[in-house]
Order: structure tokens, then C-alpha cells, then sequence
């Protein structure tokens, strides 16, 4: 009987951010295919003595997909551990086409996000009340293209939160789409790498003027998440706008509304 494969994901680094139920698979796993390239290894600390390892980072696709394939007849569970979210600039449907083709099930346990990440490294909120309400998650054209319409130009003209991935090495074509799109040169920028990592963390925070400068200082030329929001620096504001759930004069199905005390 075939086994099944699990696509999780081990999330930005710090392998404590693995989720319970990914934690539970890697340790019933029989046979774990990581991502050595980006996820620590650490994270398959939670394998089972006997377990076969694979680190994928030498591995083309169809290598990884014919492994998948190969373990699966032979073990019960399968684990795929992702950095990140499986979701999110992985291979996964590439993946798990071959899968369905073969007849193995397959399922996907998500994980935290190195945007996410990121803004609970550095304290950051990634939308405030009457600020923005809305995130975008891009990157900067490079090998990969982007579709029409999906330039970062096009995207930052919403003036709302820019989590951009892969893109550190082309910080200067995001500084140069925020231009494009209207963003002031005091923009507030953070940069942030290894987001998580144990001893390896970096947070830099500039503006659109000096990120690129700041971040060859500390020589960041890889694995980072760059953020540009209207929102971050908040926690230093003089005034905000107060969320309305919370309010004293909103009422929902859990709290009635009060008079708000002089």
C-alpha cells in the first residue's frame, strides 16, 4: 500500500516555529526530503531514529518528485519540509501533479511565513486601522517573470503594505519601482534576514533613500524579506487610530457597547 506525502511547512528558520501537527509528522515520518538550502537543518531534529533524510538542495525537480515517488512505496508518511509556507514561491503544484498522476495522496500542512516573520522580528504591525488594510505579497521581476499587470511599480502605486521576497539582490529595481509609483525618499523600509534564525537574524531599517546603502553596510546580499508600509515606525507615533472592535462605544455578539468615560 502506498504511503502518503506531506508537503509541510517548517517555517521561517527557527525550528520551534514549526507547527505541533508538522512537528507530528516529521516524527512518524519514515523518509524526509528538506530544503537544505534554506531551512535549517536543525529542523529535522524531530526525525525518528531510522529515518531516511534527503537534503534537496543538489536535487532537480524531477529528482525530488521521483524520490517522493520511491519512499512513498516504501513508508507510511512522507514528509516534504518547505521553508515557509508550501503555498508561497514553492514548487508545491509542480510537485504534487506527479503525485496525482501515480495515484499517492497528498496533503499540505502550512506554515508561518518569513513576511510574517520579519514584522514580529522588528515589532512591526503589517496593517493599521485607517492606515492600510492591505498586504501584497510580490517580488521583483528576475528569472522568473512577472505577469502582466503584477509589476511592482503597478502594486506600490496602492500605497499599501509590500511584503517582497526574493528580491534583495535587486533592492535597487524596488527602489527604483517605489519611485516610479510616488513613494517619498523618507519612505520607512526595513530589511529583514534570516528572519527567526537562531544567531543569525539581521534587522535593518532605512528608508527608500539609504535601505540599499545600509544593507550592503551589513553585507545582506541573501535570504532577507524586504517590507516597505505605511505602518511601520507606528509603535513611535503620537497618535494613532484605535481599532473600532475594541472600542468601549462598539458593540458585538460578546460585549455591549459602554459610554466612553471623560
Amino acid at each position: 500500500m502506498a504511503g502518503k506525502v506531506w508537503f509541510v511547512g517548517a517555517g521561517p528558520g527557527d525550528p520551534d516555529l514549526i507547527t505541533v501537527k508538522g512537528r507530528n509528522l516529521l516524527a512518524a515520518a519514515g523518509a524526509i526530503l528538506y530544503a537544505g538550502s534554506l531551512v535549517d537543518q536543525a529542523a529535522t531534529r524531530f526525525a525518528p531514529a531510522g529515518c531516511t533524510i534527503r537534503d534537496s538542495k543538489d536535487m532537480t525537480l524531477p529528482e525530488m518528485t521521483d524520490w517522493l515517488l520511491e519512499q512513498a512505496a516504501r513508508h507510511a508518511t512522507v514528509v516534504r519540509l518547505q521553508t515557509g509556507d508550501p503555498g508561497l514561491y514553492g514548487a508545491l503544484i509542480e510537485m504534487t501533479r506527479p503525485l496525482t498522476a501515480a495515484g499517492i495522496d497528498w496533503a499540505v500542512v502550512p506554515g508561518v511565513s518569513s513576511a510574517l516573520a520579519a514584522a514580529a522580528a522588528a515589532g512591526e504591525t503589517l496593517t493599521l486601522p485607517e492606515v492600510t488594510q492591505t498586504v501584497i505579497l510580490t517580488r521583483v521581476a528576475g528569472r522568473t517573470p512577472m505577469p502582466p499587470g503584477e509589476d511592482l511599480e503597478a502594486l506600490a502605486a496602492h500605497r499599501t503594505t509590500l511584503c517582497i521576497f526574493l528580491s534583495i539582490t535587486l533592492l535597487h529595481r524596488v527602489q527604483d519601482a517605489l519611485r516610479a509609483a510616488g513613494w517619498a525618499e523618507d519612505a520607512p523600509i526595513l530589511v529583514v534576514q534570516k528572519a527567526s534564525w537562531p544567531g543569525a537574524e539581521k534587522i535593518v531599517r532605512g528608508t527608500l533613500a539609504d535601505i540599499k546603502r545600509k544593507c550592503q553596510t551589513e553585507r545582506i546580499a541573501a535570504q532577507a524579506m524586504i517590507i516597505a508600509s505605511p505602518t511601520l515606525g507606528a509603535a513611535d507615533w503620537p497618535d494613532l487610530a484605535r481599532s473600532k472592535l475594541y472600542d468601549p462605544s462598539f458593540s458585538h455578539r460578546f460585549r455591549k457597547a459602554s459610554e466612553a468615560k471623560p
